[in-house]
């Protein structure tokens, strides 16, 4: 949150409870720019095989998407 933890680490940390992986995400507005340190975060997570996104409203279709692929075949 804004008030604990780490300055920059994603809003979202996302965890399927059947082994489908860990998504970590940060939510933009559509013309939000990333903090030098939110940028470190992700590309430490993505650098450790982490999945990373940032996500804009724009993106609404592909984070559906994305979603959706974790609960398939359950």
């Amino acid at each position: 949150t804004p008030l604990t933890g780490h300055p920059g680490f994603p809003d979202l940390v996302l965890a399927h409870p059947r082994g489908r992986g860990v998504i970590f995400a940060e939510l933009k507005a559509e013309k939000g720019r990333l903090s030098d340190s939110q940028d470190v975060w992700l590309r430490t997570l993505a650098d450790a095989g982490m999945e990373t996104y940032v996500w804009r409203p724009k993106d609404i279709d592909a984070i559906s998407k994305i979603l959706a692929g974790r609960l398939s075949n359950e």
